[in-house]
């Protein structure tokens, strides 16, 4: 379960910086520090949208698979308490 923890951290940071880079309808990004294409090549904008799609992937699963695995480790709080619990004797019970 720790590994699964650790890829889907990684999965979600790879995933706001891949977003941020990407250039939308204000620029994006990657516009204010250079231009893209002479970073990442000529065909960014299929290469970011593929790899968007990927981790985005990844990352849904992830998420299911550590929603399920919590599911099957963590027990409801109300089966630890004791089935006779005996309520305490008040003052006034206790004359």
């Amino acid at each position: 379960m720790g590994i699964l923890f650790t890829l889907h951290i990684i999965v979600a940071i790879l995933l706001i910086v891949v977003i941020l880079i990407q250039q939308g309808r204000g620029g994006g990004l990657i516009e204010s520090l250079g231009g893209a294409e002479t970073i990442f090549g000529t065909k960014t904008s299929s290469f970011f949208v593929r790899l968007t799609a990927i981790l985005a992937s990844i990352f849904f699963i992830t998420s299911l698979s550590l929603n399920l695995l919590s599911k099957k480790k963590v027990k409801s709080v109300i089966e630890k308490i004791p089935a006779k619990v005996q309520p305490s004797k008040t003052q006034s019970e206790k004359k």
